[in-house]
């Protein structure tokens, strides 16, 4: 997987090495470089394997870690250090952190806070130069994207589903989507997947969810994009709720430079989380009165929580069907901002592609509606602007 972390670790006890090292090697973005069971050795370790990380385990001897931690901090003054101790008091972590170690957490390890504690210490290194990462939104966190639509039939779950397989075909990506349309998705059946796990399955076994068992879980299309969908029967929906979907989210980030969410019209527990969780919010709509009504409705009520508001962005699909009775301009009078972008109509290329089980990209690569979702996903990763936008197609009626 792409630019994975490599880890050295010194621990003597046998005891407590083994549980962490096990822990690491679950982790999909983690490369056990070197492990070493004496301190007086690790130097030398470390200066033969380079890692970009380094973790020191203090209880065994506490004098002997906090020296080795100085000896490594000046003659590798780059590296980040990430101290362990079963003592989480105050002056054991201050000793670790004057010494100079970056991160520290106790034992035993819970893999949330390592997995945080590891990116943490990916973006304070940057580069193997010490520069940061120049990897689109920085590699040290994911890119989240929830999508929501305005109501049912505006076309949100393709969107998702396209916009996540274009995103797959680049090389420094590894894309998730997992379906959060708990009682109605259909993310599976737009890619033809037969899964063997669902969300229901991760929420039975939360108390055990490791990034292991999470990986297995995702079902990977053959267009490189991984899902996680809805549960197959409807009594299982009940099974998962907010706090469940939190700790989801906290592994993927880990593993997956870019989630998706393909969100219920119900605006349920899980899709708030999904939502909060985001870095961008698309709110599919298209140019009809309904359909814009709760456009305004639903920023309305966004605009309650600030954070979540500044998130949102308006994207109209299906620009210049017959249906469209409503101008870009008079929409966006409407909704009181600017639409963020358009999908063309292609009526026949997005049905073919739903009929057939397959995304845009295989089944019309070269079709109207294919080459603006593919545009959308270079604008969400910074690779591109939006093009200017078509003339569109007015019927007599229409008003502006």
């Amino acid at each position: 997987m792409k630019d994975v972390q490599r880890l050295a670790i010194v621990d003597p006890s046998d005891a407590t090495r083994e549980p962490l090292r096990n822990l690491l090697l679950g982790v999909e973005t983690v490369w056990l470089e070197a492990e070493c069971s004496r301190y007086e050795f690790f130097v030398d370790v470390v200066k033969q394997s380079t890692p970009d990380i380094v973790v020191v385990a203090l209880d065994t001897d506490h004098t002997k870690a906090l020296q080795l931690i100085q000896q490594l901090t000046a003659e590798m003054p780059k590296l980040p250090i990430l101290a362990v101790s079963s003592r989480g008091d105050g002056q054991s972590i201050l000793q670790a952190l004057r010494a100079g170690a970056k991160e520290f957490l106790t034992a035993p390890v819970v893999l949330e806070e390592l997995l945080t504690a590891l990116q943490r210490l990916r973006a304070s290194r940057g580069g193997p130069d010490g520069t940061p990462s120049a990897n689109g939104q920085g590699h040290s966190q994911s890119l989240v994207i929830s999508v929501i639509g305005s109501r049912g039939g505006v076309g949100s779950t393709s969107i998702a589903v396209n916009l996540g397989c274009n995103l797959a075909q680049d090389a420094n990506f590894n894309v998730a989507l997992i379906d959060l349309d708990l009682a109605l998705g259909d993310v599976d059946v737009a890619l033809d997947l037969i899964p063997d796990y669902t969300l229901a399955d991760v929420a039975m076994n939360v108390d055990r969810l490791d990034m292991a068992f999470l990986r297995r879980s995702l079902c990977k299309h053959a267009c490189g994009l991984s899902v996680l969908p809805h549960p197959v029967q409807m009594e299982d929906i009940s099974l998962i709720h907010e706090d469940h979907l939190g700790r989801v989210i906290n592994l993927l980030r880990a593993s997956y430079s870019h989630l998706i969410f393909d969100l219920s019209k119900r605006y349920t527990p899980t899709d708030m989380t999904a939502m909060r969780a985001s870095d961008v919010v698309l709110l599919v709509c298209q140019l009809e009165l309904t359909s814009l009504r709760n456009v305004v409705r639903m920023l309305h009520s966004f605009s309650q929580e600030e954070a979540l508001a500044e998130k949102i962005r308006v994207v109209v699909n299906r620009v210049g069907s017959d249906d469209c009775d409503i101008s870009l301009k008079k929409a966006e009078e409407t909704i009181g901002r600017s639409i963020y972008w358009q999908v063309p109509n292609d009526y026949k290329a997005v049905l073919g592609s739903r009929n057939a089980g397959e995304p845009l990209l295989t089944h019309a690569p070269r079709s109207k509606a294919q080459q603006s979702l593919q545009g959308l996903a270079n604008a969400l990763c910074g690779k591109d602007q939006q093009p200017a936008p078509k003339k569109e197609r007015r019927s007599f009626f229409s008003f502006r």
